[in-house]
């Protein structure tokens, strides 16, 4: 059993265990704060152990307050939902604000009988055999997420709210020709209107019920660091990769024009020095986490990511060489601007057999709302390909799924796009797709990738076809040259401030 703590002081230190955080007063005071909760929400209450039952151990976790994601709960919002949130913002022209919920799963009520030992350094002298029988919900418990959740959308609802019919976790209230949104990650909150009252309305349900803090405009949520201006919302990840430059001692680096080279030629390179497996994956997992807000990066972390098992010095080079790009571009991040449309269209791509490892195929996709990139794609197919209208057939199939998806989290806005048109440069695609009766040759590719003749059919997208040249899913997909790269880049929206 976890006590979870996020400091929100000026404390540097993030203690490895509670003796070491009992000689920092900033972590004195923040445990003192935490447990100053449980007496006003009844979370517990000090019990002989009954006969028979084994205890929970209870034991601080230590956590420096500067994002959530190692908290791992179902009801929680994908980031591409995050990004559709905000995408929808800029369109419409609304203020996005943010709050936190103090100790957010102790609102949980636990429905079960559960007995937790007293934490350490803050027991009981008086009772020292007695344990704590719980009420409510802490961190670990892993009734904590859902009755959390179940907490806060019963309030929500009872108070006007409506919840999401395909997102659980996206809450809408209209009134006349206004709207307001509330998108739930954990204990984190985003909420914006067409209607400023309605904004102050939901701010007094929430002070109603729970304890909150760090009220105001959005600016930073789960890493990414918010911007909005009055002509569009700017996402980045500056700070983060500041920090990641420091981490890994490359802010004296010379600087690339582009994450990878062309001829890469990135392979198992078995007779290659070995390098520190643990500093590799740590480097690996840092970009992979900054991919959130930098596309231009995707296709060369997970190339290398690729190599995790037995990393080599040549692999590591590569790695170094996105971190000396990251260098000459920090700021560089997602635009999303007031003035353009909120058509839905797509693109789609695929190499022919560009891993080295298996002769895999990548796909890759790469989705706009306007000209507002909300979600992109890159990844190895499952099987090898035969042919290259094959590998586009694969990667179609895969980019179909995620608008469907798209297609029904924006019903929940009241916006329905049906013959969303998904840009592939292959003919021989589109042909398939339209009537798969002219081309037996097709029967072995799997047959979970035909549904997407059902969709044409449906008329739920349209397949459109796109000179290679202004296919955007090309930058997920292959290498380019200084020239490509940055016109590609420039082309799907990012946007640099400098």
């Amino acid at each position: 059993m976890e006590t979870c703590l996020h400091a929100a002081f000026v404390s540097q230190l993030e203690p490895k265990n509670v003796k070491e955080a009992l000689t920092d007063n900033c972590w004195i005071e923040a445990m003192q704060d935490e447990l100053s909760q449980f007496p006003k929400l009844h979370v517990w209450d000090l019990v002989d152990l009954p006969r028979g039952v084994q205890p929970i151990g209870t034991r601080w976790v230590f956590k420096c307050k500067t994002d959530d994601h190692h908290v791992v709960v179902k009801n929680k919002a994908r980031l591409e939902a995050i990004r559709l949130f905000l995408a929808y913002a800029s369109y419409v022209g609304f203020k996005v604000y943010q709050f936190d919920l103090k100790s957010a799963f102790l609102y949980g009520k636990v429905h079960e009988e559960v007995y937790v030992t007293q934490p350490p350094g803050f027991e009981d002298l008086h009772n020292i055999n007695k344990v704590y029988k719980l009420d409510k919900a802490l961190y670990g418990l892993h009734q904590a997420p859902p009755a959390w959740y179940e907490t806060l959308s019963k309030h929500l609802l009872s108070n006007g709210l409506d919840r999401g019919q395909i997102d659980s976790t996206l809450f809408i209230r209209k009134a006349g020709g206004d709207i307001l949104l509330v998108q739930v990650y954990v204990d984190d909150i985003i909420f914006g209107s067409t209607n400023e009252e309605m904004c102050r309305e939901f701010e007094q349900v929430m002070k109603s019920k729970f304890e909150m803090s760090n009220i105001g405009e959005l600016s930073f949520f789960l890493g990414l660091q918010v911007s909005q201006r009055e002509d569009g919302i700017y996402l980045h990840q500056t700070k983060y990769v500041q920090d990641i430059l420091s981490k890994y001692k490359m802010n004296d680096s010379s600087t690339y024009g582009t994450p990878i080279p062309v001829n890469h030629g990135l392979h198992a390179d078995r007779d290659g020095k070995d390098v520190d497996c643990k500093l590799y994956r740590g480097m690996i997992g840092s970009l992979m986490y900054l991919t959130a807000s930098r596309p231009d990066i995707m296709f060369a972390v997970y190339l290398c990511s690729r190599f995790q098992s037995q990393p080599k010095e040549s692999h590591m080079i590569a790695v170094k060489r996105i971190f000396r790009y990251l260098k000459g571009k920090p700021r560089l991040g997602i635009w999303y601007s007031k003035q353009q449309s909120f058509d839905f269209k797509a693109y789609t791509d695929s190499d022919y057999g560009g891993c080295n490892l298996d002769r895999k195929s990548t796909s890759g996709g790469c989705q706009f709302l306007g000209d507002r990139l909300v979600s992109w794609q890159c990844k190895k197919q499952s099987t090898v390909s035969v042919s290259t209208c094959e590998a586009k057939y694969i990667a179609t199939a895969s980019g179909y799924s995620q608008i469907l998806w798209i297609q029904q989290q924006l019903r929940d806005y009241d916006l329905n796009f049906t013959g969303t048109p998904l840009f592939i440069d292959n003919n021989a695609t589109i042909s398939i797709t339209n009537n798969l009766v002219k081309h037996s040759k097709t029967k072995h590719i799997e047959i979970r990738h035909h549904f997407i003749h059902d969709c044409a059919e449906k008329h739920l997208i349209e397949l459109v076809k796109v000179h290679t040249d202004d296919n955007l899913a090309d930058l997920f997909t292959k290498a380019f040259d200084r020239s490509r790269f940055e016109h590609l880049v420039n082309l799907i929206g990012m946007f640099n401030p400098e």
